[in-house]
């Protein structure tokens, strides 16, 4: 069982930026799997965001958020980030990290967090 705890969600102003971070919690090892961040607006499905694989080598983004955001991982840390720059107001969601496969499909990944709000004001 993994644990994940998600923060750094909250209210900026398009332009601006956040950093999520999506970090396993109790006994949880975070580098035994490849993660991802989804997000889920109102009203729409969850979609894919971004992917990592298990020594960040290997990134993968959804083209609506490639060159703006970045993923990024730190083992020793067990937490998993994402860097949001440029934000625009579609970017706002409930961001959500998940553990388990390197994807952009929900269903290969076992693990999912609660998730953190993002808010982007115009």
């Amino acid at each position: 069982q993994v644990q994940l705890v998600e923060s750094g969600g909250g209210l900026v102003q398009a332009g601006g930026s956040l950093r999520l971070s999506c970090a396993a919690s109790g006994r949880s090892i975070i580098s035994r799997y490849p993660m991802g961040w989804f997000r889920q607006a109102p009203g729409k499905e969850r979609e894919f965001v971004a992917t990592i694989g298990w020594f960040g080598s290997m990134l993968s983004y959804a083209e609506s958020v490639k060159g703006r955001f970045t993923i990024s991982r730190d083992n020793a840390k067990n937490t998993v980030y994402l860097q949001m720059n440029s934000l625009k107001p579609e970017d706002a969601a409930v961001y959500y990290c998940a553990a388990g496969a390197y994807s952009s499909s929900r269903s290969g990944y076992e693990y999912w967090g609660q998730g953190t709000q993002v808010t982007v004001s115009s």
